[in-house]
């Protein structure tokens, strides 16, 4: 269907191949224009090709009608104008007809072959018409008029309605541009929004799962350490009551920076769900992603380094533990992600230990290479089977979950299994840079 520049709507909501309703209306009230036009213009053409009025009246009232379809056969519209144009009749379908044949998109060679047959059509009745009325005397002017008005008069006629064409239908071809790119880009848009939305719940449940293990780090350490000297606490509580008063005193100083750890941690995700709700109230995801980078760099800012790590080997031994510590190369500063996952594979092997194997001896190597750091915890047989169920520490089978994440996470390599002597070993290391 061919469309002539008027708006139209996305679906065709109109009767046969018109648009809307008003279209409809609007080309019938040219055609019925039209109609009356050529009807009235029949009746000179009667007369002057001696036929009866009504036969030039109902040829004018036919050919006039044409306009009607002039949305979905512009040609034909055309060719009608062209083929009545002797008979003096259809100055307003040629107009129409033009126009709407600039407006569709046809070849412009057929344009410009209709447009030039209209033009000499309409040249050749006016000088003609002109010359005659000269002849009978009805103009008095010189010869140089006849051309003049035939020139002008067929211009006039045929070079508005079709610059008038070419002007609406290179606008709405462009405005249809605009609408499909704004269309396109409204989807592409929504794309980016349900991908950031994506993002951003991968992003949560990626700090979920990294508080999840901070959480666990904290928590199984301190409070397997306390069970340790608890049980301890209760063995020598009647034969040895000076050792008792310090195994309490370390279960409550573990218990202490257990719940420090804890509030700092807690604090943390607090202030980050502050900001999460007023960027659900501004409705902009990013804003929860950036929280939720801004509270994983919090914690590990605070989180703990590989300087604690004698405090830490030290609170294992104090729970009863032999502990070897050794470390290799030059000690120097590492980023803060690096030395607290370090801290953090020492810290779960030896909870591990404590759970699985206690009493049992364990070596902890530490080596600062060029490009590196590694670590590895390993632990001898347990002098006796079950002890760790007898100070009933359960697990919950996370623990080298955690640190394997953690290490690969940096780019490090992460190894776990028993040894040949029936101990354990946990080895990992970790990319400097």
């Amino acid at each position: 269907m061919t469309v002539t520049g008027e708006e139209h709507a996305t679906g065709p909501a109109g009767p046969w191949w018109w648009d809307r309703r008003r279209s409809a209306v609007f080309d019938g009230s040219l055609a019925l224009v039209s109609a009356l036009e050529c009807g009235a213009e029949g009746i000179p053409f009667a007369r002057d090709a001696g036929i009866p009025l009504a036969v030039g009246i109902v040829f004018g009232l036919l050919a006039g009608s044409v306009l009607l379809i002039r949305r979905r056969w512009p040609i034909a519209v055309v060719l009608v104008a062209i083929a009545i144009t002797p008979a003096e009749m259809g100055f307003l379908m040629g107009i129409v007809g033009l126009y709407t044949l600039a407006a569709c998109e046809l070849p412009r060679r057929i344009l410009a072959a209709l447009a030039g047959m209209s033009l000499v059509g309409t040249m050749v009745v006016t000088f003609v018409r002109v010359r005659q009325d000269m002849a009978r005397g009805d103009l008095t002017l010189g010869d140089w008029f006849v051309p003049f008005a035939a020139i002008t008069t067929s211009l006039g006629l045929t070079a508005p309605p079709i610059l008038l064409g070419l002007y609406v239908g290179a606008r709405r071809r462009l405005m249809e541009s605009l609408r499909e790119r704004a269309d396109s880009l409204e989807r592409e848009l929504q794309l980016l929004a349900e991908r950031a939305e994506e993002r951003a719940e991968w992003a949560r449940g990626e700090e979920r799962t990294r508080i999840a293990r901070e959480m666990h780090d904290v928590v199984a350490h301190r409070v397997s350490l306390m069970v340790v000297h608890a049980a301890a606490l209760q063995a020598v509580a009647r034969k040895d009551p000076e050792k008792a008063v310090r195994n309490a005193a370390l279960v409550g100083d573990m218990g202490r920076q257990a719940l420090t750890e804890l509030r700092e941690m807690l604090g943390v995700l607090r202030s980050g769900d502050g900001v999460v709700r007023r960027a659900a109230r501004a409705q902009l995801a990013a804003i929860d992603v950036v929280a939720a980078k801004e509270a994983s760099r919090v914690v590990e800012e605070e989180g703990p380094y590989l300087s604690g790590l004698d405090e830490l080997v030290g609170q294992s031994a104090a729970a009863g533990m032999v502990v070897d510590l050794s470390v290799e190369g030059d000690v120097r500063e590492y980023r803060p992600e690096i030395e607290q996952t370090a801290y953090r594979v020492v810290q779960e092997a030896l909870t591990n230990v404590h759970k699985h194997a206690a009493g049992a001896k364990t070596y902890v190597r530490l080596a600062h290479r060029v490009s590196e750091i590694a670590m590895q915890v390993e632990n001898e047989p347990p002098p006796e089977v079950g002890s760790a169920s007898a100070v009933g520490l359960p697990s919950g089978g996370n623990g080298l979950v955690g640190m394997r994440e953690r290490v690969a996470a940096l780019g490090g390599v992460f190894v776990s299994g028993p040894t040949d002597a029936g101990g354990f070993r946990v080895s990992a290391v970790i990319p400097a840079a």
